[in-house]
């Protein structure tokens, strides 16, 4: 047979392997130590008793016969164990990890979770694009009244345009230089034909102060009539 069969086989002999060699070689002794005895001894008539020799000879059989079945047992019951301690350890390893993976998976929710909400408030928080209104008399008028109402000053649309076009026909560069206002001089300007002082007293936060500023004008001049008479709206003649 050729050397490296011998080697491979020689390296696959597991100690059961080993233990049953050992029995056979235990088995050959005794059946050498048989052998021995004198050839007297070797034939029995049938129905005679054994000799001591033969007695002795089968005992010793049995007894190598029995330790060897007793060694092979132990060592199954010790690979059984072994395997057993190795599932055990194997199954703890496989729950240990899985616990691990839930506890990764439950972290990169939270995470998910955590950037959706910051990105849901980034959405909230950003700020509204400022509104924008036309620049002619309809646009002036609403802008002050969106001022108005976030002031808590009294009036509407129909009452502002009225006066406006009984006062300056909708100029905003509008100056009564005739009346007793501009007498005194201090004439009446802009699209409500307010006073300078008067201006400056009502002016609303927030406006221009500009006198000739269109939406500045409106908010003073209905702020002052607010005051004096209630509401823009109450107006219906020079005030």
């Amino acid at each position: 047979m050729p050397k490296s069969i011998l080697s491979r086989a020689s390296r696959t002999v597991t100690k059961q392997h080993k233990i049953a060699v050992a029995g056979v070689a235990a088995l050959g002794t005794a059946a050498i130590a048989f052998s021995a005895v004198p050839s007297n001894a070797q034939t029995v008539t049938t129905g005679a008793p054994a000799s001591t020799a033969q007695v002795a000879t089968s005992t010793a059989l049995q007894h190598v016969k029995g330790t060897v079945t007793d060694q092979l047992a132990t060592e199954t019951v010790k690979l059984d164990t072994i395997a057993a301690q190795k599932k055990a350890v194997d199954e703890a390893a496989a729950k240990k990890a899985a616990v691990a993976a839930a506890v990764k998976k439950a972290a990169q929710e939270r995470t998910a979770q955590a950037a959706a909400n910051r990105s849901a408030q980034r959405v909230a928080m950003q700020p509204v694009a400022a509104k924008s209104y036309a620049n002619n008399l309809d646009g002036w008028i609403r802008q002050s009244l969106d001022i108005m109402k976030s002031k808590g000053i009294p009036g509407s649309y129909h009452g502002l345009h009225k006066n406006i076009m009984r006062e300056s026909s909708g100029n905003p560069m509008a100056i009564n230089d005739w009346d007793i206002n501009a007498i005194n001089g201090i004439p009446s300007k802009g699209l409500l034909q307010v006073i300078p002082p008067t201006f400056r007293s009502y002016h609303v936060p927030g406006t221009s102060w500009n006198i000739y500023d269109p939406v500045a004008n409106i908010t003073a001049a209905a702020n002052y009539a607010a005051d004096r008479y209630g509401s823009i709206d109450n107006v219906n003649s020079a005030y």
